[in-house]
């Protein structure tokens, strides 16, 4: 299954982004740290050229923080400096009003310059659905002032939001772009919650996770769902799980769909271990998630 989800809301999401722009002195690009160039829109490059501009890694607390280690190295080597975040503990985010000061510095003195007066930055706020832009917004603020929920396009509409004396921020919808090129983007970030459950495929998510986890987290693994192994067939460790934890259907047999959701659901609240689901070096393949002939034998 190719997963692919660019509802209208989105689209005029994007116009509305181009048309305030000219307003914006400074974008804070939002990305999920255990997926970030999954989670990071290739559109964004093209609407917000020019502009200086932030990375924040949200949900740090979910990822591997070796994995953020190295994707803060990634972006640097690309003169934009990545921060680590959780917009839901606060953790970082006090630093995001100096940061932008740092990066429009240049143009305040510009204007002092000119004799004008020192104004608060204009920022806007960026990122995919379900990414946590509008927590990031509420932390800020220090009051709620934009819908949060565990579920992607909660916003809906652009709305201003003042961070004290120093800093105005315009929140955005999510924008996710209209095709993923490569498939695993999808997979990741159906793995996330980035994308709606309605329409992906679980027990599909569910073995690019299997395969993922057994190449770069066995141990975690293993210890979450009390395995001595792990075997070489992706179906098999279904198997094994869903026995362990219940997931069975009439005749003895496991119920796979039910397997494959409670290991999409443990993988994304971070109870499996603090993991990534994608690196800078990543060697994992597409046919590394898919399911031969050979794995589909009974067992």
């Amino acid at each position: 299954m190719t997963i692919q989800w660019f509802p209208g809301h989105m689209a005029k999401a994007r116009r509305q982004v181009t048309e305030k722009l000219k307003l914006i002195d400074v974008v804070i690009e939002l990305l999920d740290a255990r997926l970030p160039v999954s989670s990071r829109n290739p559109m964004i490059d093209e609407i917000v050229s020019g502009k200086p501009r932030l990375i924040l890694l949200n949900k740090a607390d979910l990822a591997d923080d070796q994995v953020t280690q190295q994707w803060i190295r990634y972006f640097a080597k690309q003169g934009i400096k990545a921060i680590p975040i959780d917009a839901l503990s606060g953790r970082g985010v006090n630093a995001l009003p100096q940061e932008c000061q740092s990066l429009v510095e240049e143009m305040m003195e510009k204007r002092r310059a000119k004799g004008m007066q020192d104004r608060a930055i204009r920022a806007m706020i960026l990122g995919i659905p379900n990414v946590g832009k509008s927590s990031l917004m509420n932390r800020l603020a220090g009051r709620k002032v934009a819908q949060t929920g565990d579920r992607p396009a909660v916003t809906k509409a652009q709305q201003w939001v003042k961070v004290g004396k120093t800093l105005e921020l315009l929140d955005t919808p999510g924008i996710l772009w209209p095709k993923f090129e490569d498939p695993l983007v999808g997979l990741r970030l159906a793995a996330s919650g980035a994308i709606k459950d309605e329409i992906i495929d679980f027990q599909e998510v569910a073995l690019f996770l299997v395969a993922y986890l057994r190449m770069y987290y066995p141990d975690a693994f293993k210890a979450r769902y009390q395995l001595e192994e792990l075997p070489d067939s992706k179906i098999a460790i279904l198997d094994e799980v869903g026995r362990k934890r219940g997931c069975i259907i009439g005749g003895g047999n496991v119920d796979y769909d039910k397997v494959a959701e409670l290991i999409i659901r443990e993988a994304r609240s971070g109870k499996i271990a603090r993991i990534s689901i994608e690196h800078p070096d990543d060697s994992f393949t597409l046919d590394m998630a898919r399911v031969s002939m050979d794995e589909i034998t009974p067992y």
